[in-house]
């Protein structure tokens, strides 16, 4: 395999990465990104296909180091999605609802990397009911409560993986009924199934 004319190697390391401390947390902004490390390079006859595995070790290995905070991370997650769905049980308003779709949306993104992927799809389920009705006084209150529950349920109870078989229950049945919901309200099912 050659190397094309115009592709550049990276010069640092991943660990010349910049670190900027905030009160109760760091952000790491690498100098490169994992794909520039496990893109095809030019590496002879060895058998790693061209990927360099150094660089995905040393992500995984500073991941790894992470993942002690996931779950502290989660719960201030959920804390803050629960703290919206008590605003939406006393009346939604715009403002409430940003705040629900705001913080379900974060918890959709970052549910799998924290070890809870079944939380993340019932935040999906959430940000596709509303997705799918763009007037906020019909947006069924009771079903939004109903998804934070559950993803409230899901962390306390520490259900983490994709097989647990009480969380896979409250997720298909809450995208079922979102599902049902937004066919009776709109006519038509959410946009990307979950």
């Amino acid at each position: 395999m050659s190397k094309s004319p115009g592709a550049k190697r990276p010069t640092k390391k991943l660990d010349e990465a910049d670190v900027k401390g905030f009160l109760d947390h760091e952000v790491i902004t690498p100098s490169h990104t994992l794909r520039n490390f496990a893109r095809k390079m030019d590496t002879g006859d060895d058998s790693s296909g061209g990927i360099d595995f150094d660089a995905i070790e040393r992500a995984e290995a500073a991941l790894a180091e992470l993942s002690s905070e996931f779950d502290s991370w989660m719960d201030m997650e959920v804390a803050r999605l629960v703290a919206a769905r008590d605003d939406a049980a006393n009346g939604m308003t715009a403002a409430i609802r940003a705040a629900v779709y705001t913080a379900s949306h974060d918890i959709k993104g970052e549910a799998a990397t924290f070890g809870y992927p079944l939380a993340g799809h019932i935040a999906d389920s959430l940000c596709g009911l509303l997705d799918g009705i763009p007037e906020t006084d019909r947006v069924p209150v009771s079903l939004v409560l109903q998804h934070v529950d559950a993803i409230r349920a899901i962390v306390r109870e520490s259900a983490k993986g994709d097989n647990h078989p009480i969380a896979l229950a409250l997720r298909d049945r809450l995208v079922s009924v979102t599902s049902d919901a937004l066919v009776a309200l709109t006519g038509s099912p959410p946009l990307a199934p979950s």
